[in-house]
């Protein structure tokens, strides 16, 4: 079996890594089954990911690069975007740091290569529609997670990149074995399309704003974030 999970709110807590991540690796670990991180964090992190954690794998930027471990143990990052897409956004960013001078950029932009984010928390809402309504203008995608604007060019998305995972590295497995864990807008290409969804309790401030909800929806503060995630994984495994 294998359990994909978004990172901010739904492995952490108010930011912060708690004992219960590190029970939910150690339990998904000791059952001979895996997690991979599916995250809107950047390629920078996903290194972080494996090198400090026993994970095979993980899936960063949205859905936009995967990294694992070759059979020699060393880290490869596969980028999901063609280079041309890649450099329009190196040109778009430009233009809008031109057009938004104090534009707050995510202290992890340098480490990024398919995205760029956004730290929205410090910007007003009008602030934040007219970088939105810029970025329509120019055609350029962009979502919203608990902490980042993320911006794109080309087809990026969570679902996509878990569906190349799959289908590359794990293709004995099919989404029937495979489960997710989310809680924020940008998960909602995996509510939409994957076959085993859940939702942890927190995402219970973004529901009305989900076209597409997960197909599991857990509720209580017994299962906010990472609590939420365990509780589940024990009931199955």
């Amino acid at each position: 079996m294998i359990f994909f999970s978004d990172f901010d709110g739904t492995l952490t807590t108010n930011g912060e890594l708690t004992r219960d991540f590190f029970e939910i690796i150690d339990y998904i670990h000791k059952h001979n089954h895996e997690l991979v991180i599916v995250s809107g964090r950047s390629l920078s992190w996903g290194h972080f990911f494996l090198t400090h954690f026993p994970l095979k794998a993980c899936i960063m930027e949205g859905g936009g690069v995967v990294l694992h471990r070759d059979e020699r143990g060393e880290i490869v990052q596969e980028p999901l975007v063609p280079n041309v897409e890649l450099e329009r956004l190196t040109h778009f960013t430009g233009q809008l740091k031109h057009h938004f001078p104090h534009v707050p950029l995510s202290a992890d932009s340098f480490g990024r290569l398919t995205d760029r984010a956004i730290e929205f928390h410090l910007m007003d809402e009008q602030w934040i529609s007219d970088v939105m309504v810029y970025m329509e203008k120019e055609k350029i995608n962009y979502s919203k997670s608990n902490v980042h604007i993320n911006f794109w060019c080309g087809n990026i998305s969570k679902y996509l990149g878990v569906k190349h995972f799959l289908h590359h590295y794990r293709p004995g497995l099919s989404q029937k074995d495979a489960w997710f864990f989310g809680d924020a807008p940008n998960d909602e290409s995996m509510f939409e399309l994957f076959h085993n969804s859940v939702g942890v309790s927190n995402i219970e401030h973004c529901l009305d704003r989900l076209k597409h909800k997960p197909r599991i929806i857990l509720e209580g503060e017994e299962n906010i974030g990472p609590k939420g995630v365990l509780n589940y994984v024990k009931g199955l495994c």
